[in-house]
């Protein structure tokens, strides 16, 4: 009853509004310049819209973009290379590059309510988040653009990465192989292809998930990611997303690491040398790992 009440008000307003309109519109028309009037209205708002008359924007819906670590690493700015290393944690030369092999998959539309984000600010924005771990909140203040904007900076970059850059973490084959084993020999680590370990990366706790399984040792909320990096620290291997209770040793045995040693283990004969030395050497840099 009271819904059917409030929706009979609703069209009675409605109709009082456009009898109401509809009065307003005789009077003016019934004007004696009103042919005048409306031609003026009309070259007016023509004029507003073409951008002959400026108009001030709305400040509702435009948040003022502000300069901060972006503006110092500008290249007029003369950012030096310590400044670099220090914010993005690689040098100007390196950021240009992934700039360049990113820009075409960054680019974004221009709308009508302002200039969007270049494909350099996002990227070095999403760089930045990465190398100094800040929240969303503090971050977004120092490249001037809103948290929603870094949300979506992060995400596209993310993308744009695994796109581009599918085909760099791989083993070490031919002559770059030669050169790790003997690198780490000549540091006493003969048949080694390099190091292993794992880091906890801290998360929000997932909404569909028990609390329990992403509650690390250090009582935080975190994911495990298993890396391997050779002599020059080039990683070489990687496995991200078990949960933070996860041992790092269970994460091993679940990683595609594990399985392919274990198949070349299962596949050596005895006189299969290659296959049993492969499989040595990544259980020798797991041991050795795991002893340090």
């Amino acid at each position: 009853m009271r819904c059917r009440i409030e929706r009979t008000t609703a069209r009675l307003r409605t109709r009082v509004s456009i009898r109401r309109q509809r009065e307003l519109l005789q009077h003016v028309m019934a004007a004696p310049d009103c042919m005048s009037m409306s031609e003026s209205i009309i070259q007016l708002c023509a004029a507003m819209s073409s951008g002959v008359i400026p108009r001030s924007t709305p400040r509702w819906w435009m948040r003022k973009r502000t300069g901060g670590t972006w503006e110092d690493l500008w290249k007029m700015d003369d950012a030096s290379d310590e400044y670099y290393k220090e914010k993005l944690r690689m040098s100007p030369t390196v950021f240009m590059e992934i700039v360049e092999a990113l820009s075409p998959l960054l680019q974004r539309r221009v709308t009508f309510y302002r200039v969007p984000l270049q494909p350099d600010h996002i990227i070095a924005y999403a760089l930045y988040r990465w190398a100094s771990g800040e929240t969303y909140e503090s971050s977004t203040s120092a490249f001037g653009i809103g948290r929603a904007s870094g949300l979506i900076a992060v995400e596209d970059v993310t993308r744009a990465l695994l796109r581009v850059y599918s085909d760099k973490i791989v083993w070490p084959t031919g002559m770059r192989r030669t050169l790790v084993l003997r690198a780490f020999e000549a540091k006493g680590f003969p048949n080694c292809y390099g190091c292993i370990n794992c880091t906890h990366v801290y998360v929000d706790k997932p909404a569909n998930a028990p609390s329990e399984n992403y509650f690390d040792r250090k009582h935080r909320f975190s994911v495990v990611a298993q890396v391997v990096v050779d002599l020059d620290l080039r990683i070489t291997d990687v496995l991200v997303g078990y949960p933070g209770s996860c041992h790092d040793i269970r994460v091993l045995q679940l990683s595609s690491l594990w399985a392919r040693c274990r198949t070349f283990s299962n596949r050596a004969t005895a006189g299969d040398q290659k296959a049993n030395r492969l499989s040595r050497r990544i259980l020798y840099v797991i041991a050795i790992n795991k002893i340090n």
